[in-house]
């Protein structure tokens, strides 16, 4: 399809003028609508690769290959839109067989909506998946941009146009590939999102984030609402590999009731399973679910089933009048239907809750109560106490220094006070994933043995100030300098250690917020120490002479930093209130995960 040649200039226009250069990554959101890269030259006319699919006609829910083939070339860019409008937003969604050259990309609302290269890398062919919505228009057609170099492009490539049918007839039943996932039971399709209505009234929900809407492309939802003898389950999620819930008698796996929505080649198989410890699920030979029914769209899957509240006949089947623990997790899952490890912790809730009982309407957090704890008291401890008492120890002496409480000098209290707390603080929050634990934990990385540095250097820091030589005694410099650069590596590794442990499932602060905010507050520190110390030293210049007897490392120089002692105080006062600010920052987002 020809673009406009007025509308081409117009976006070249803007492209140069924004600098904007072209996107070796793939990352083209900005041409989400035109399709157009900015690439500073007109489009070729003239194409000279082909789009080719296995079908002519879909229903929601039915997969369509896409092939996109032709010369090599270095990039592309592939949609779906309605085939009567054009320049309408993308329709549908898609599922990649190959991440390593083609990347998922959200266009407008519709997450998934668009396929883009991963690199500069010649291609001769792309194949991706096309989903069709519960929403989607009668026809569709599937465009293309393609980049053979830089200059040398095309621009909507126009491709197969695809009918939905007139009959939305249910899904016949599915054949899994394996006994252990075969279902006894016809399987239909779901016309449209779960709804949140009656949750707390007539069914028990579990929605993460909380109060979130089911049809949302963010909303984790589960549901169970009571029928006589049985119980409808419905769950829905963004993933396109697999969702799955697990009851459980306590908050570790081993030893669960699951059930599993699998994504197997572009349909969803639901099965039950034993978890045994941490394990691979093991499918039962015989489904107990009867009225299942999936959708898979927008980049959500969704599915329910009913089963009864007893199963006295099926062995691993729990009952449902009885309370549990309930998981919830998500995770990718490769061709055939194997489902790999969730790469995040999965949603855990509070307490025991009888899902046939009183209807609620819950969250869950897929941070256990005892990490989130020991992250806060790390936070507490290393940006806070720690932070504020080297600040003071450096700066302050001089300030503080005919300043008494309880007979000895001021800034001496202020700084034990808060480093005693820091140990404190410290001591309590190792012991606490040992406890959650039961021990070593293997799949942390690094950050458990940082962690047992930091702690180590944290006891011996004050066992070291027990020993500290008198003011004058030939060994106090050395002292001095053992003790400020055994403080310094501590808190060297406990920056690195946060670092490592806020991207760790069991924590997974949000991401890359967590990262910009560390940094930032690393920054901030750095600055304010940097302040100090220029204005240190430009006290020290006004003296005109220094004795050699009366310059000692890591103490203040002259007496003459008193000068700037409002200018210390008001510096100090910012600096908690920016360290208080990044520790309330860190609070709200582990209250949240």
């Amino acid at each position: 399809m020809e673009l406009p040649g007025f509308a081409v200039a117009v976006w070249m226009f803007v492209c140069l003028y924004a600098s904007v250069g072209g996107y070796p990554n793939g990352k083209v959101r900005e041409a989400c609508t035109s399709m157009v890269p900015c690439h500073g030259s007109s489009p070729q006319l003239s194409p000279q690769h082909t789009i080719t699919v296995n079908g002519t006609e879909f229903k929601p829910g039915d997969s369509i290959e896409v092939h996109l083939s032709g010369p090599d070339f270095e990039g592309f860019f592939i949609q779906a839109r309605d085939a009567e409008h054009l320049d309408s937003p993308a329709v549908g969604s898609f599922v990649l067989p190959d991440r390593r050259h083609s990347q998922l990309l959200t266009c407008g609302r519709t997450k998934n909506s668009a396929v883009s290269h991963t690199s500069k890398a010649k291609k001769k062919d792309i194949k991706v998946y096309w989903i069709a919505p519960g929403d989607a228009p009668k026809r569709v057609q599937f465009l293309a941009t393609v980049v053979k170099k830089y200059r040398i492009f095309w621009v909507k490539i126009p491709g197969p146009i695809v009918s939905q049918t007139d009959v939305l007839s249910p899904t016949p039943p599915l054949h899994a590939t394996s006994e252990a996932m075969s279902t006894s039971h016809p399987v239909s399709y779901i016309s449209k999102p779960f709804s949140a209505s009656g949750c707390g009234n007539m069914k028990f929900c579990i929605r993460n984030p909380s109060n979130c809407d089911p049809g949302s492309a963010s909303c984790f939802f589960l549901s169970f609402q009571r029928e006589e003898s049985t119980v409808f389950v419905e769950m829905s999620g963004p993933s396109e590999g697999y969702l799955a819930f697990a009851l459980s008698h306590d908050q570790w796996m081993g030893g669960d009731d699951a059930y599993l929505c699998v994504n197997e080649d572009h349909r969803i198989h639901v099965s039950t399973a034993h978890l045994k410890e941490r394990s691979y699920p093991l499918l039962d030979l015989e489904n107990a679910l009867e009225d299942v029914s999936w959708r898979l769209a927008d980049g959500v899957l969704q599915c329910s089933f009913r089963r009864s509240i007893r199963l006295p006949a099926y062995k691993g089947r729990f009952n449902l009048d009885t309370s549990y623990y309930i998981f919830l997790a998500d995770g990718e899952a490769s061709e055939g239907g194997l489902i790999h490890k969730h790469r995040r912790q999965p949603l855990v809730t509070d307490g025991l809750y009888n899902v046939t009982g009183l209807p609620q309407d819950i969250g869950g957090s897929r941070s256990p109560r005892i990490i989130r704890a020991h992250g806060a008291l790390m936070f507490v401890a290393w940006i806070t106490t720690v932070s504020i008492g080297v600040i003071v120890a450096r700066f302050f002496k001089p300030v503080w220094s005919h300043s008494f409480l309880f007979g000895k000098e001021l800034w001496f209290q202020v700084h034990r006070m808060l480093m005693l707390t820091t140990v404190m603080l410290t001591s309590i929050s190792f012991v606490l994933p040992f406890v959650y634990r039961g021990g070593w934990s293997q799949q942390a990385g690094f950050h458990p043995y940082l962690g047992c540095a930091v702690m180590a250097l944290t006891i011996f820091q004050p066992l070291m100030a027990g020993f500290r030589p008198s003011r004058h005694a030939p060994r106090r410099q050395l002292f001095n300098w053992f003790h400020w650069s055994t403080g310094t590596t501590a808190r060297i590794l406990a920056v690195v250690t946060m670092f490592l442990g806020m991207d760790l499932p069991a924590l997974d602060l949000p991401d890359p917020w967590d990262t910009y905010t560390m940094i930032g507050f690393v920054a901030w520190h750095v600055g304010t120490d940097v302040l100090l110390e220029i204005h240190s030293y430009c006290l020290v210049r006004k003296v005109e002479v220094i004795e050699d007897d009366r310059v000692q490392i890591l103490q203040s120089l002259t007496s003459a930093e008193a000068e700037g002692r409002l200018f210390k105080q008001i510096v100090l006062t910012i600096y908690v209130c920016g360290n208080i600010v990044f520790l309330v920052a860190f609070l709200i987002a582990i209250n949240q995960v």
